[in-house]
C-alpha cells in the first residue's frame, strides 16, 4: 500500500521537472561544464556488472579527469587496493556514471557514458606522476552531462568547517579490519604503518 511500484504512480507524486532541470542536460562537455570538471579533484565512479553495482572514489592532485575532447574523458586508475571492482565491471558492461565534487562549491556535476579500459603506453605515460604511471586509464565516451543544484551540499554542510568530523571520533581502518577479521588483519600496527605506506604508494 505504501510502496510505489509504477512510473505512473511516481509521476503523479512528483509531477514534471521544471525547464531548468531539463535544458541543463546535454550530450557533450560544454565549455562551462569543462570548467567544472577542471576544478574538481574528486569524483565518484559508479559501474554495473553481473555481481551488482559498485561506486568507487577517485581523486588526484589536480583535475581528477582530463578532457580529451567534448565527448571523451580520461580517468587514470591510480594505485589502490587492487580489487579492480570498477574495472572488472567496465570490461563486462561499459555503462558508467561520474559524480564530480568541487571543494567549497555547492555545484556538483554528473556524467553518464560508456567506458573502456586502455593500457596504451603513450596514454599511461601521459598520466605519470613522480615517474609512476597508472596501470590503466578509463576512456569515457560521454553520453549525458548535467550539473546538480547545491541543495544536497547545503543541507549536508559538507564544506562547513564547523561540521567536520574529528578523525578521533571515528573507528580507524585498523580497527575496522581487526573487527572484520577477528583480529587476523589490521589493528594498531596497521594504523601506525599507514602514513609511510601511503607516502610510498600514493601514485
Amino acid at each position: 500500500m505504501h510502496t510505489i511500484t509504477t512510473l505512473a504512480h511516481l509521476d503523479a507524486l512528483y509531477g514534471r521537472p521544471n525547464d531548468a532541470s531539463v535544458v541543463k542536460e546535454v550530450d557533450r562537455v560544454t565549455p562551462d561544464y569543462a570548467a567544472l570538471i577542471k576544478a574538481s579533484p574528486f569524483c565518484a565512479l559508479a559501474t554495473v556488472g553481473p555481481e551488482g553495482l559498485d561506486c568507487s572514489p577517485r581523486g588526484d592532485s589536480g583535475d581528477v579527469v582530463r578532457i580529451a575532447d567534448e565527448r571523451t574523458l580520461l580517468l587514470p586508475d591510480r594505485r589502490g587496493n587492487n580489487r579492480t571492482d570498477s574495472l572488472r565491471n567496465v570490461v563486462r558492461d561499459p555503462r558508467l556514471a561520474l559524480l564530480f565534487l568541487i571543494p567549497g562549491s555547492g555545484t556538483t556535476l554528473r556524467v553518464n557514458g560508456r567506458g573502456r579500459v586502455s593500457i596504451d603506453p603513450a596514454l599511461l605515460e601521459a598520466f605519470a606522476i613522480d615517474g609512476q604511471a597508472p596501470r590503466s586509464v578509463l576512456e569515457i565516451a560521454v553520453e549525458r552531462v548535467y550539473f546538480q543544484c547545491a541543495r544536497a551540499i547545503v543541507r549536508s554542510g559538507l564544506w562547513v568547517p564547523d561540521r567536520y568530523v574529528r578523525p578521533g571520533d571515528l573507528p580507524t581502518p585498523g580497527q575496522i579490519l581487526a573487527a572484520c577479521s577477528d583480529g587476523q588483519v589490521g589493528g594498531e600496527a596497521y594504523d601506525r604503518a599507514w602514513p609511510e605506506r601511503a607516502r610510498r604508494s600514493l601514485w
